[in-house]
């Protein structure tokens, strides 16, 4: 875990709402894993704003972050731009296990829930399977990065302005009937990521999710982001931001 003041290199946006940053942190940027965030100081709030990567560039030394303008916090952060310069701690938090051996995979994204499972597709490129889904076609982010990488990219929208109409978990369903993967990854609202589950356990696919949760301190002092694991002990709570965000989703009880 790194501290420091790192300087932005790139900033834009996804579509008016959704905003995105690239900043330089050579350091922070070799530890990095998929799925781990960071938290930024903004101006003027006590507490950091959990941001969960979205690529990690090892040899550039960069990490690109992808969120939401939802409170005076990040809209701070929305209005940040190319040489300015960020308090972040990070990289924070578990991330997705990937192995060379486990590259023919489902990943599942649902709005603000598709950044961090870009760094999926990087990694597993052609052999990743991509649905995305969003409210509709003005909520859209990150489509041209995945198309990208990725071997098939499925678009859903809840109003069919782009892509198929409907949610997620009816193209998921098709898919895991007519392939095998290795493993599902999931990172989205809890009704979508109960389903998503739901749907890997039904056809024998180790199925990992992000959970999505409101955070305080980031690093397992405070109770905010609590949640019920099963453990070999039994049930118990866990914190999402220090032994999470990534959960097997087997373990979680909804």
């Amino acid at each position: 875990m790194i501290q420091g003041i790192f300087p932005v290199v790139k900033a834009g946006t996804q579509n008016d709402n959704c905003f995105e940053i690239t900043f330089k942190a050579p350091d922070m940027a070799k530890e990095a894993k998929v799925g781990q965030f960071v938290h930024i100081l903004c101006d003027g709030k006590t507490l950091r704003r959990p941001i969960s990567i979205c690529r990690i560039d090892k040899a550039e030394g960069t990490l690109r972050i992808v969120f939401e303008k939802r409170g005076e916090g990040t809209a701070w952060l929305s209005k940040c731009k190319e040489g300015d310069e960020l308090d972040i701690l990070g990289p924070l938090g578990n991330g997705f296990p990937l192995c060379d051996t486990n590259k023919n995979v489902l990943v599942v994204g649902g709005g603000i829930g598709v950044p961090p499972l870009l760094g999926i597709a990087d990694f597993a490129a052609d052999g990743c399977d991509a649905v995305l889904g969003f409210r509709d076609r003005d909520h859209l982010c990150l489509i041209d990065d995945f198309k990208s990488v990725a071997g098939n990219v499925f678009v859903m929208t809840d109003d069919g302005s782009f892509g198929e109409k409907g949610f997620v978990t009816e193209r998921v369903r098709a898919l895991v009937s007519e392939k095998a993967y290795d493993a599902v990854y999931a990172c989205g609202p809890s009704p979508m990521l109960k389903a998503v589950s739901a749907l890997a356990a039904e056809k024998g696919i180790d199925c990992y999710i992000s959970l999505e949760e409101r955070m305080g301190c980031g690093i397992g002092a405070c109770l905010v982001c609590a949640c019920k694991i099963k453990t070999a002990d039994g049930e118990k709570y866990l914190h999402v931001c220090k032994d999470g965000p990534v959960f097997k989703a087997s373990e979680v009880i909804w």
